[in-house]
């Protein structure tokens, strides 16, 4: 199992790094634009193996897509990060050039690829490589609702004051601060509703925590996060990887699923070895779908930003 991760920079390489020490993988290829950068990553992480215990090889490329060649799954983190202050949005100039050009030429040497975006804004970016390579939708997955879950998790968990592992939680809606959909009506406690434990306005509280979750750590750090990212993006290529049938909530382009069309946003889906193997369609309540509808107006916005015809 092959596995490409574009961009070396900080989520890139925590990224290869998670999946070097799950160990489920032959061949790791690192690959930026800075000369030797990602060469360095991959040397670096390699003087790791025999402290960590992985037998997985980690190579790196300065800018050269032959060494891609024959990747299952190619993981796209390359564009510039969010700064203090900036929406994921203002990202979409810049980056949907950037996303393009990569992901057309991880298609020419590994036309078989399943292509998981990280790059902002994700869901548009997405859209973008739907729109623009010709892959099967089943193949082109952005990673947003993962991470999303990951965090309102770690809010429920906390104030909760128990273990993540005792706590289930899903986000939908789009990757940014205002169409995140935490679903708190349906998070639990070891299958018992957080609502017994937990105040409505702290309920609340979890979910606004969870959408700024990201600007959060981008004010702390001075940059977007990369521990988190790196492992919700780790998550999903093992669970293509290797066949789990996982669920996860993921950006995937929706053809009339929660009576939405042509747009990616986050739902729920099955990831096996055919990349996404079903779209799980809950039974939302009203508030619920409103939000949803919501949300998926702001990423058509967003969407409407994109020039297709470049």
């Amino acid at each position: 199992m092959k596995i490409t991760i574009v961009g070396a920079g900080a989520v890139g390489a925590s990224c290869a790094e998670y999946v070097a020490i799950k160990n489920f993988a032959s061949e790791v290829v690192l690959i930026d634009i800075k000369e030797d950068y990602a060469e360095g990553k991959a040397m670096d992480l390699m003087q790791t193996a025999s402290l960590m215990g992985f037998d997985t090889k980690i190579t790196g490329s300065t800018n050269d897509y032959s060494k891609t060649a024959n990747s299952d799954v190619a993981v796209i983190t390359s564009g510039i990060p969010r700064k203090p202050g900036m929406t994921r949005e203002e990202l979409i100039g810049i980056n949907a050039d950037i996303v393009k050009s990569v992901s057309s030429s991880l298609i020419e040497h590994s036309p078989n690829v399943t292509i998981i975006v990280v790059s902002n804004p994700m869901d548009t970016m997405t859209y973008l490589v739907h729109k623009t390579t010709g892959l099967p939708k089943n193949r082109i997955i952005g990673m947003g609702g993962a991470l999303d879950s990951a965090r309102f998790k770690y809010r429920l968990a906390e104030a909760l004051g128990c273990p993540s592992s005792d706590v289930e939680g899903l986000v939908i809606g789009g990757h940014s601060d205002t169409g995140m959909v935490p679903l708190t009506r349906l998070a639990t406690r070891n299958s018992v509703p957080v609502s017994r434990f937990l105040s409505k306005e702290r309920i609340s509280q979890v979910s606004e925590d969870t959408k700024v979750g990201g600007a959060t750590l981008t004010k702390m750090l001075g940059t977007s996060a990369w521990y988190a990212p790196g492992a919700a993006v780790s998550s999903i290529v093992q669970a293509i990887a290797c066949d789990q049938k996982k669920m996860f909530p993921c950006s995937v382009l929706l053809e009339g699923e929660y009576g939405l069309n042509d747009l990616c946003i986050g739902v729920p889906v099955i990831l096996g070895k055919d990349g996404i193997e079903k779209i799980v369609e809950l039974d939302l309540d009203e508030a619920e779908k409103a939000k949803l509808q919501e949300s998926s107006k702001g990423v058509s916005n967003t969407n409407g930003l994109l020039d297709l015809k470049k």
